[in-house]
């Protein structure tokens, strides 16, 4: 009967360890996104040969970001 109890426990901890790794990943992508997704814009404008100014780039990301949530 412990043996049982143990492995239980051991299934338990194993899912909740993996529960809030997954969650404190999630939460550190999250923060860093709109970073990448800047400079990847910026990137993709420069190849197509556009020049956008500073303020249509910021439109530009400011409606990614209402799409994405």
């Amino acid at each position: 009967m412990n043996i049982i109890l143990a492995i239980v426990l051991i299934v338990v901890a194993l899912a909740g360890g993996t529960a809030l790794g997954v969650f404190i990943s999630r939460q550190g992508i999250k923060k860093q996104m709109p970073a990448i997704y800047e400079n990847v814009m910026r990137e993709v404008l420069k190849g197509t040969g556009q020049k956008v100014t500073e303020a249509k780039f910021r439109q530009m990301m400011n409606a990614l970001k209402k799409q994405m949530k």
